[in-house]
């Protein structure tokens, strides 16, 4: 049976887009207090199917896949720019396809302008008016307001406009940073886009026998298998290696292995995988907020996640990209003697204007990787690292990385990593990694 919370998920992602909601009517509704309420909504808030707008109140939106994450609704426009509506609210769940910003004559912007857009402009209520007409919402920037009729118009419509105080350049930047940041959380792949869905998998219960394993066994040739209670809550997992030496009739929950990691949906594949391997583990249960399980993720489907999106191309580059990019490869006479230069550019730096700890652990920690990889092909979890950063290195500096490797067994490496600026070691790392085979 569902929990009180998940009812009330359910009673909100059942309204109709665009309907409002508050605290006391979910309380009414649902016969709960009004802190349970309260709860529900900020969850339904994170899981993306409402948004909260200062003077608008809380509404429901459309809950967006992730191939169409990048689409920001105008609610969230809304939050980004720290405006406030002044018209329109009703279409405040809608999404904008792209954005046209009003620094050109009136037939010209019309031209750019149409259904699902968003025209950010000054104070030009003939244009806020011929904006709406073409399908188009409107946000004003300078902090000024709209007319008295573009506000019914865009109420009429349900097409909104939103007043900010930042100026355009400001309004475009923001709203652009928001839209990259959304195409690096699309990139990055999700347990729950490569999970075994619980249709799909065997599972058993605390009161099944180990005579009902072997029967799985049988048909399906797998050995590992989570268990449930009643309430499908996961309680265990059951290995071939835990019913060695026991009977038949014996009960599951006796001999299974209690509180197993588990992984929500939301948890990313790298996460997993660094489980997985750390933990030496072949299947971990994705379970949903009340521990209800959802379904499987194993160790070959992280791998294989992971191997697919290194040949994916790349969307939002993240600040590793970045730093990492700057890399440039300088080969040795031999195998060994491989050494990286790398150019401090100002993004690199803290704000004394040298390179901050966090980059230089990232220039280390890759050069290190790349030259383990030449010894062993494969994915690598970094499993211990101790950095020594000795001296200050400015912006506009290229240092030079030699990175040597102590020792490679069949499943680990250790590096040794010296950094030199102008001939001065301005910094050493000393890494060990565990090394993942891809077959």
């Amino acid at each position: 049976m569902a929990t009180k919370h998940e009812q009330i998920l359910q009673y909100i992602d059942e309204l109709s887009i665009g309907e409002k909601i508050s605290v006391r009517q979910i309380a009414k509704a649902m016969k709960v207090s009004e802190g349970t309420a309260y709860r529900a909504i900020k969850d339904a808030e994170n899981k993306g199917f409402v948004s909260t707008i200062e003077r608008v109140g809380t509404i429901r939106i459309e809950r967006k896949k992730r191939e169409n994450i990048e689409n920001l609704t105008f609610a969230e426009v809304v939050n980004i720019v720290d405006g406030h509506v002044v018209g329109g609210k009703a279409g405040l769940h809608k999404t904008l396809n792209k954005f046209v910003i009003g620094a050109m004559k009136l037939e010209a912007m019309m031209r750019y302008t149409g259904a699902g857009n968003l025209l950010i402009i000054g104070n030009r209520a003939k244009a806020h008016e011929l904006a709406l007409k073409a399908g188009a919402a409107v946000l004003i920037t300078g902090g000024f307001d709209a007319e008295d009729d573009v506000k019914k118009l865009a109420d009429k419509l349900q097409i909104p406009v939103i007043s900010t105080s930042y100026d355009t350049f400001t309004v475009a930047t923001m709203i652009n940073r928001a839209i990259y940041d959304q195409l690096i959380k699309k990139k990055i792949i999700l347990v729950e886009d490569i999970l075994t869905p619980l249709q799909e998998i065997f599972y058993l219960n605390t009161s099944d026998k180990i005579l009902q394993w072997k029967q799985y066994n049988q048909d399906t040739s797998h050995s590992r298998y989570p268990v449930v209670d009643q309430n499908m809550k996961i309680q265990g997992i059951i290995t071939a290696k835990d019913i060695i030496g026991h009977d038949q009739e014996t009960l599951i929950e006796k001999i299974m292995t209690k509180n197993p990691l588990i992984v929500s949906g939301k948890t990313s594949v790298a996460s997993a995988a660094h489980m997985m391997v750390w933990e030496g583990i072949e299947l971990i249960p994705v379970v949903d907020d009340s521990n209800r399980l959802e379904g499987i993720v194993s160790r070959q489907d992280v791998l294989k996640a992971l191997q697919m999106n290194q040949r994916q191309p790349q969307v939002g580059e993240t600040l590793d990209n970045i730093v990492t990019n700057q890399l440039v490869l300088i080969r040795g006479k031999t195998k060994g003697e491989d050494m990286y230069s790398c150019e401090i550019t100002p993004q690199m730096t803290n704000h004394l204007g040298t390179i901050s700890y966090g980059v230089f652990t990232t220039i280390v920690s890759e050069a290190a990787s790349r030259v383990l990889r030449n010894y062993k092909k494969g994915d690598l979890v970094v499993e211990n690292m101790t950095i020594y950063f000795l001296k200050p290195v400015q912006m506009d500096c290229v240092i030079g990385i030699y990175p040597k490797v102590l020792e490679v067994g069949r499943k680990f490496g250790k590096v040794d990593v010296e950094v030199f600026n102008d001939g001065v070691l301005v910094g050493k790392a000393l890494m060990m990694c565990q090394l993942i085979d891809r077959h």
